[in-house]
């Protein structure tokens, strides 16, 4: 990214979250801006559909969702078919509701998140049985594509002080917060205070309070700078997120499986794709797996490259352009 334009355009790409709680449309319109094809809709607006000869892919407020739905949209265009990009737009709780009424097509979803989301009394014990739970409460006006074998789980990860203070290291569990959490204070996005996969289920499943919650991003430079420093001592980290090794985080093992299955899966709204997209974005899911996910996001995350880029060069090396 050495160019002006190039660099302005990384950086609608990525808004973080913080930037869309503060100015939601403003980062929304800056991040719809982006791609060359984007349209300039508000989908926050909701309520306007796509024409029907174009394919609406939206992405979540991280950079791993922005990598995906650039990498479904352009395995898409390569079959000729129209695409427009919304990404960044917020949160699993923005996202459903404009999937729901059409305002985007398709979005990158991980199953078992939102398994956990639309029932999360839900404790299915396959990737099989996740779908089935899903289908069982998915709107109907909505579908699941394939799931890839690539999971991106939240988790709770210690930064190595803290870890080192506590003795704990990456074989330690969850369940060993339960005397010391009261000293610590925990970050992650808003919605992570109040989900079951999140300070909920860390209660009712294993117990543990944190001293107290402190509201960054979606697993972003937030919070991976507020773990780095010090400012909280714990934090959901996305598993796939390459500054777990980088800076020597410690990810606790989720015993209980309170965070479930994470398999990448696309979300699409019925009618939107024909036989021959949902037929890609199959193909997509049957070649994308966690070890290339990681290096995906590791070219996006630590390289700085563009994830339009990143996108594109992958679906070559794949045979999937």
């Amino acid at each position: 990214m050495t160019s002006k334009t190039h660099t302005s355009r990384f950086i609608r790409r990525h808004r973080s979250a913080a930037a869309v709680a503060l100015a939601a449309a403003t980062a929304l319109l800056a991040g719809c801006s982006s791609s060359s094809d984007d349209t300039s809709d508000d989908p926050l607006k909701g309520g306007k559909k796509a024409s029907g000869d174009t394919v609406v892919v939206g992405s979540n407020n991280f950079a791993e969702s922005i990598l995906i739905a650039d990498i479904y949209g352009e395995a898409l265009k390569a079959k000729g078919i129209k695409v427009t990009y919304k990404p960044n737009i917020g949160s699993r709780e923005t996202t459903y509701g404009l999937l729901k009424n059409g305002s985007i097509s398709v979005l990158p979803e991980y199953n078992g998140a939102l398994l956990a989301y639309l029932d999360s009394k839900a404790t299915p014990k396959t990737v099989e049985e996740t779908t089935a739970a899903i289908e069982a409460k998915l709107d109907s006006k909505l579908t699941l594509l394939e799931p890839a074998e690539a999971q991106d789980k939240d988790s709770v990860t210690l930064n190595a002080a803290t870890a080192k203070k506590y003795d704990l290291t990456d074989k330690s569990s969850i369940a060993d917060l339960k005397g010391i959490a009261k000293d610590l204070v925990i970050g992650g996005s808003p919605e992570f205070q109040t989900r079951h996969q999140g300070l909920e289920g860390l209660k009712s499943v294993y117990g543990v309070e944190f001293k107290s919650f402190k509201a960054l991003d979606a697993g972003g430079p937030l919070t991976q700078a507020a773990l780095k420093k010090d400012t909280v001592q714990a934090a959901d980290i996305f598993t796939t997120d390459p500054t777990i090794s980088k800076e020597k985080f410690v990810v606790l093992q989720d015993t209980e499986n309170l965070f479930g299955f994470a398999n990448v899966q696309p979300l699409v709204y019925k009618g939107s794709l024909s036989q021959e997209g949902t037929d890609t974005l199959n193909a997509v899911s049957a070649k994308l797996d966690t070890a290339t996910l990681l290096d995906l996001d590791t070219q996006v995350q630590l390289e700085n490259k563009d994830p339009l880029d990143v996108a594109k060069s992958w679906l070559k090396s794949a045979g999937l352009d």
